[in-house]
């Protein structure tokens, strides 16, 4: 299957209002970071994923081997568990278009 052709198949799955958005951040305690990331991601769930996401936190001060497992190096950072294909993008989560492409989700604006 070829580039394009994935990633529209993609962001139809994304679009579809049964299909539910599992994330996993993982931060630093309560950095200015890790809080700033999981604010950007609960306005950015709010808005395009409502009743259709879960939020999983990972503090790394607390399961340090965890994140380690699980090949955190930085923090604050999010993996899209599903739907497939799993992404993983670190940082404040500010870039609401970047996230958005991330997920195969379109954006409201034009």
């Amino acid at each position: 299957m070829e580039p394009m052709q994935q990633s529209r198949i993609g962001s139809e799955i994304a679009m579809n209002p049964l299909v539910m958005f599992k994330f996993r951040l993982y931060v630093a305690g309560d950095a200015p970071n890790s809080a700033q990331a999981l604010a950007n991601l609960t306005a950015l769930c709010r808005a395009h994923l409502t009743d259709r996401h879960e939020i999983e936190i990972v503090d790394v001060f607390r399961e340090p081997k965890r994140a380690l497992t699980d090949g955190i190096f930085m923090t604050p950072t999010l993996v899209k568990l599903a739907p497939s294909p799993v992404r993983m993008i670190v940082g404040t989560l500010s870039q609401t278009q970047i996230l958005l492409d991330a997920f195969g989700l379109e954006s409201d604006a034009p």
